[in-house]
């Protein structure tokens, strides 16, 4: 059995549809769903047994339960960047992770998490998986988020009981189906195009920064469906543990992740960037924590012997639009 976390939100039951498309289904779902539409994301997959994320580690102690387990890919945890309440982020992405890590040393089994590239901070010190441990000590994120993230990074290095196999998947700009819920934290190609159906075009912020115009601030944007392959890689094939970009190696900015989203979304789109773009102040709480440049070094992951092709933004974009245009638009 396969035990996923923050199984109906964005990446967690991504990484169930790929699993039910490889054939698996003995899978134990863990999230919490509340009123939000996060359970859509699971209308349509193929699972052994749910669990409630707070019941888990009780479900675990029951040795029939336990002895199945054969790996877990860790995905529940607050994500929002702008979370600011620092206990919670410590509860949630860091205590939770520790305790799966234990059980999972204790059965020598293999343990694939949610690491960041928010853990990287503004980029100071480049984005490479690569860096000695000490190097990746040093990183300086942004906000509590990427430090919580950062923190257990540093923890699991220093740990001399270890699963089987351990992966903190470092992931980068995700875009794709089953983000629908993530409201504010979902990305501008959801809100490209819901904005441009809406209001013939779109909102970007201005950049507060030297160097880069607005509209230009650069990220690596990768698609769910490279995601969630790299995840599986990591999973089942002997890779040596440590973390990994989760990326596609080339930055590209907001404009063209937009101008490519609104090109997709109209037949006869054939409007210049100033027609349809609309740049708005940075929100105050966002500034000073906001990365300008993100690029994974994609590198180890390669050498590890991972050869699939990425998605360039382009054709991820347009993939992903197909989805928004359906009545049913999960994966």
């Amino acid at each position: 059995m396969i035990i996923v976390t923050g199984a109906a939100g964005f990446i967690g039951s991504a990484y169930i549809w790929k699993l039910n498309e490889m054939g698996i289904n003995d899978i134990l779902a863990v999230d919490k769903l509340r009123m939000e539409e996060k359970w859509l994301n699971l209308r349509k997959r193929d699972y052994a047994d749910w669990c409630d994320r707070d019941e888990l580690f009780n479900w675990l102690k029951v040795e029939e339960n336990a002895s199945k387990v054969k790996a877990i890919l860790h995905m529940g945890a607050i994500s929002a960047t702008t979370e600011k309440d620092g206990d919670l982020l410590m509860k949630n992405n860091y205590e939770y992770s520790k305790n799966l890590w234990n059980f999972c040393a204790e059965r020598d089994i293999t343990y694939v998490y949610a690491s960041s590239a928010a853990t990287y901070g503004g980029g100071e010190q480049g984005y490479s998986d690569e860096a000695s441990v000490e190097e990746l000590k040093e990183l300086m994120p942004l906000n509590k988020y990427g430090y919580s993230k950062k923190f257990f990074d540093d923890w699991a290095f220093k740990q001399e009981s270890a699963p089987k196999q351990w992966i903190g998947a470092k992931f980068f700009n995700v875009y794709g189906p089953q983000e629908y819920h993530k409201g504010r934290m979902a990305s501008m190609v959801f809100h490209t195009f819901n904005q441009y159906n809406a209001d013939g075009g779109v909102k970007l912020f201005k950049s507060h920064k030297d160097g880069y115009k607005d509209g230009e601030q650069l990220r690596d944007f990768i698609y769910i469906k490279d995601v969630v392959d790299m995840l599986y890689f990591c999973m089942f094939e002997k890779v040596e543990s440590g973390v990994y970009n989760i990326g596609t190696g080339k930055a590209r900015s907001f404009c063209d992740l937009s101008m490519a989203t609104m090109k997709n979304t109209s037949e006869n789109f054939e409007l210049k960037t100033e027609e349809v773009i609309e740049f708005v102040p940075m929100p105050e709480d966002l500034r000073g924590r906001y990365q300008y440049f993100t690029e994974a070094s994609m590198n180890k992951l390669k050498l590890a012997g991972y050869t699939k092709k990425f998605y360039d933004l382009e054709d991820g974009v347009a993939d992903y639009v197909k989805y928004l245009k359906k009545e049913d638009s999960y994966l």
